[in-house]
């Protein structure tokens, strides 16, 4: 095909997006009566979310784009702008189906926590005591083994690949993937630093297989895909659906077709497809509490480890817990994992405390879907999260609680309880700056809990005052405690 005629096939592809009426080219679900989705801020926030995002389609040119909001469990609001096939126009929709390619690293360390849960492995683990063959050539003299927890927080030290398979596109099966390992050399010792490696999360998924004697594929089915309802995603299938996967732009406007990718060997760390609407499902499984039952994939204990962090990058604004990636976002860490496959980009973020989560799936490579998700959450994200239901406080607030404010001392130092609005926080009256006050919670019976951004001090503990013939004389925090001065 010459340079000329891909430049008259972009041209109107562009001159289609700037022209066509908009609901032509988005596709959106409507949203439910009396719901999050009818908020005024929130529509008012996917109304500029969506100006933005259509300029990016017509100016970047950009083929598709499917979003969605989240919060705790539902699906707040999901769109899809520009096409799943430029070709024949078909639009792009929250149910196309992407390769989310490293989501899939998520999924495979759920499966060992599952499998931990039963305790059939420990994070400690020796790779090698599942795995006899994973005897990787050291970067040093002194190295020590490689566990289970390394492989899955990007601290093995293991090279990222098992191959030429992001060239080539000819991913090694199991067995090639066995072969491949005798030749392989870790780039450093285990811990020393922060380290994306696919080929960890790929012998991740080959020590599952070899635990529950099933294959990688049939596992995710019977113990997340289904128990979670996610039937619109698959391991390694061509199905029907998947969106048409667009080369980066080239000089001349143009975007190659690129083929269906089999990640084979490599599926635990790059091989899955899905949507919008299962992903939802997946994220809102991150806000759930309770032992592990039916569409509880995991236990309360499980997903709070998973979302810990265990490795910073140098600047540490990104880093790992198991095999879930962080970023930092406006100072605020976000939890969740980007995707990039022959065609597809991805990525899905989630902020726990907001129980908000945002989703963005692509069909070509170049459209730097994070960009894109952050975005999403200064806007519709932001929006979600601000006109979300209250918590409700388990202690209502008592205006006799007044009386607690005041100067205290002890021989370490001085602290200020300061009556705010309708609640109590505490500084200390010799810093320099004001900073974050520690907040007081409520937990009846003229006692409180100390909580605060850090988790210095007592925090988390109990605060209580001790009162005679009618005033306050003393307070307690934690097990120390300090008189009251005035």
């Amino acid at each position: 095909m010459t340079t000329r005629h891909h430049f008259r096939i972009y041209t109107a592809f562009l001159f289609s997006l700037l022209t066509v009426a908009p609901n032509a080219h988005t596709q959106s679900i409507a949203p439910a009566p009396g719901t999050l989705a009818t908020n005024a801020e929130v529509l008012a926030a996917e109304r500029l979310f969506s100006a933005w995002m259509e300029g990016q389609l017509a100016f970047r040119g950009i083929p598709g784009v499917a979003v969605g909001v989240v919060y705790d469990q539902q699906l707040v609001w999901s769109q899809g702008f520009g096409f799943a096939d430029v070709k024949n126009r078909v639009p792009m929709t929250p149910q196309v189906k992407f390769r989310i390619a490293s989501h899939s690293k998520m999924f495979a360390a759920i499966a060992i926590m599952q499998l931990r849960e039963e305790g059939k492995i420990r994070l400690d683990d020796p790779v090698e005591k599942y795995l006899p063959w994973f005897k990787a050539k050291p970067a040093g003299d002194d190295d020590g083994v490689i566990t289970i927890e390394q492989l899955l927080s990007h601290t093995s030290g293991l090279q990222r690949e098992a191959g030429d398979h992001w060239t080539t596109f000819n991913f090694p099966t199991e067995e090639e993937l066995k072969r491949l390992y005798s030749d392989r050399q870790a780039a450093f010792a285990p811990n020393v630093r922060w380290k994306y490696s696919n080929l960890a999360f790929a012998v991740a998924g080959l020590v599952v297989e070899q635990i529950t004697g099933q294959k990688w594929a049939a596992y995710v089915q019977q113990q997340m895909l289904t128990p979670l309802g996610m039937s619109a995603t698959s391991v390694d299938q061509n199905v029907l659906g998947l969106t048409v996967p667009y080369m980066r732009r080239l000089p001349d406007g143009s975007r190659d077709v690129l083929p269906f990718v089999d990640a084979r060997g490599m599926a635990a760390a790059t091989g899955m497809s899905s949507n919008v609407d299962d992903l939802a499902k997946f994220v809102s499984a991150q806000f759930r509490r309770g032992t592990r039952a039916g569409a509880q994939i995991l236990s309360t204990g499980s997903w709070r480890e998973m979302h810990r962090v265990r490795a910073v990058d140098e600047t540490w604004q990104s880093g790992s817990g198991l095999g879930f990636d962080f970023i930092r976002v406006d100072n605020r860490t976000w939890v969740g994992h980007g995707g990039g496959y022959p065609g597809n980009t991805t990525h899905t973020l989630f902020q726990l405390n907001d129980k908000v989560g945002v989703i963005v799936l692509t069909n070509t490579n170049d459209s730097d879907p994070r960009q894109i998700a952050e975005q999403l959450i200064a806007t519709v994200g932001a929006a979600v999260a601000k006109a979300a239901p209250a918590r409700a406080q388990t202690v209502a607030w008592d205006p006799s609680w007044a009386r607690f404010a005041g100067w205290y001392r002890s021989a370490m130092g001085d602290s200020r309880v300061v009556l705010l609005n309708d609640k109590l926080a505490m500084i200390s009256p010799t810093s320099t700056t004001i900073g974050t006050p520690s907040s007081l919670e409520p937990l009846g019976g003229g006692r409180f809990r100390l909580m605060a951004p850090g988790g210095g001090s007592a925090i988390g503990e109990v605060v209580r005052f001790v009162e005679e013939n009618g005033a306050v004389t003393r307070m307690y925090v934690g097990d120390g405690y300090q008189t009251r001065l005035r």
